[in-house]
């Protein structure tokens, strides 16, 4: 008698992983985000700052998502949403930050970010996250 697999063993065989660029100056929050992020199936590239992002992406790195924290130094989270949409990155865009004003907000809403989300972010709401921006990548383990 031959079973049928279940539908979660499916649904991870069939998501695709995404590839994400997380930009963080803390490092051991990067680190959190790469053990994360791997854990659950996807490849992710980490940057201390705006500007090693910016490099990574011009330079041919394809993403599908890129997830930048506000404040970095040399090129904080703003600048860097704003040269890439300025290069027309084609993948998605979320924004950490522990505060922000309203001015730097609406900044961001208007460099059409698809989340902008206030730390701390747990991993539950960012597999949620993820599933609501990227269904064809299937349900997070």
């Amino acid at each position: 008698m031959h079973s049928l697999p279940s539908q979660s063993v499916a649904n991870t065989a069939s998501r695709r992983a995404l590839h994400i660029l997380y930009t963080d100056d803390v490092r051991e929050l990067r680190e959190i985000a790469r053990l994360s992020f791997e854990r659950a199936g996807h490849h992710i590239d980490c940057a201390d700052d705006g500007d090693v992002a910016l490099e990574k992406i011009t330079t041919g790195h394809a993403y599908d998502l890129v997830i930048t924290d506000h404040c970095m130094p040399r090129m904080d989270g703003l600048e860097l949403v704003t040269r890439l949409r300025q290069c027309n990155f084609p993948g998605k865009i979320i924004v950490f930050c522990s505060e922000l004003s309203n001015e730097v907000a609406t900044a961001y809403r208007g460099l059409h970010v698809d989340r902008l989300i206030y730390k701390p972010v747990f991993p539950s709401k960012l597999r949620l996250m993820l599933a609501e921006l990227f269904p064809e990548a299937g349900p997070q383990p």
